[in-house]
């Protein structure tokens, strides 16, 4: 694992005096490790609806999924560990809570953010009538920034 995380840092570092200006090392730590992940999410997205779903309702029996909520679980099931990987390891190094307490903080956050992502992705692609793609940019948007706000100050407090 650390052989993982200090690549990562390694390539991070690397490009870092780009944006040295712009922002400080751990918000563009979290920038880069949220927006990888967040382009991951959205090309298991794209695959998903386009793809594996072929835009079909998944028919789980007890419950029929729209496709574009497949989609997003899907997604979520890959990007979930990835993200809090790059969290604990690379982005929020410092903190000082135990693994389990910050994995527990990240879940109920998450927990928290997919509920509203999942809002926000039926009233913007089922009451606005809106393309699922662009309804999922819009809604990875305004989490990102909510998320980053409650990483910082409660998952990964330091």
């Amino acid at each position: 694992m650390e052989k993982t995380r200090s690549f990562i840092l390694t390539l991070l570092d690397f490009f870092y005096p780009l944006v040295k200006k712009f922002m400080p090392k751990q918000t563009y730590y979290y920038v880069a490790c949220g927006g990888g992940n967040t382009l991951l999410g959205f090309v298991l997205y794209f695959i998903s609806y386009h793809y594996i779903l072929h835009k079909d309702v998944l028919d789980l029996g007890i419950y029929a999924m729209k496709p574009h909520i497949a989609a997003f679980f899907i997604s979520f099931i890959i990007t979930f560990p990835i993200g809090f990987y790059l969290s604990k390891y690379v982005v929020w190094s410092e903190s000082y809570l135990k693994g389990r307490q910050q994995l527990l903080r990240h879940l109920l956050l998450v927990v928290v953010f997919v509920l509203m992502n999942y809002g926000l992705l039926k009233l913007f692609v089922e009451v606005f009538l809106w393309w699922a793609m662009p309804s999922q940019i819009l809604t990875t948007t305004i989490i990102v920034f909510c998320s980053y706000l409650a990483q910082k100050h409660y998952s990964f407090k330091n």
